[in-house]
């Protein structure tokens, strides 16, 4: 059986807003959802999004166009965080995650960070530091991104394999999700330090 949503509502009223405040606002002409972190919570990768109210997703397909911009008391480690996270359990303890570093993107001079363009994240345990500190690279990739565009992201997700497309390129694979092949919840706008995050166009097709 399969299922497709097309064009979900945008609506602030469909969402709630995890450690984070939303709005819709217009952008462009569009009516789009703003995210900001609100809670002064100082760890990376932490349960920052807003969530989708009542919705299951396990397999199938998550689109979204996303754009980021540094708010204007972002710290200098602030990267413009912006992206998903999926399987989301109800009492947000426990999800999968995939965002970019914008500033990481098409401007940034230093070969290092470039290599930290996205990033794939399970939360609670695998954060990004996790891997950092382990060495674990297979987590993160380039990507040709910027600040203040919109950024179009596809995750292709089935059992504990996903693919993350940027711009309708293939990004990174992760075959071995961390919360393996059985989590199911609900989806989500991740959004970190620093960052005024919009969604707009989201489509999820579950399979």
């Amino acid at each position: 059986r399969r299922t497709m949503e097309k064009q979900m509502d945008l609506n602030k009223k469909s969402f709630i807003p995890v450690h984070t405040n939303i709005d819709n606002v217009e952008l462009d002409g569009e009516k789009v959802l703003r995210v900001i972190k609100v809670e002064k919570i100082m760890e990376f990768d932490e349960n920052t999004y807003a969530k989708l109210k009542d919705f299951s997703f396990h397999n199938g397909t998550i689109e979204v166009k996303m754009l980021s911009r540094l708010l204007p008391d972002a710290p200098d480690f602030a990267r413009g965080f912006i992206g998903i996270a999926y399987r989301i359990t109800d009492d947000d303890k426990q999800f999968e995650s995939f965002y970019v570093r914008p500033t990481n993107g098409k401007q940034c001079q230093d070969p290092m960070r470039k290599t930290h363009g996205c990033q794939y994240f399970s939360y609670p345990k695998y954060t990004f530091e996790y891997f950092r500190n382990h060495q674990i690279t297979q987590y993160e990739a380039p990507a040709d991104i910027d600040l203040n565009e919109w950024i179009q992201l596809k995750a292709v997700i089935e059992d504990e394999h996903a693919s993350f497309y940027i711009n309708d390129k293939l990004i990174l694979v992760v075959e071995d999700m961390k919360h393996g092949k059985d989590l199911k919840g609900s989806v989500g706008f991740f959004v970190d330090i620093g960052t005024e995050a919009f969604f707009k166009d989201l489509k999820i097709d579950i399979k």
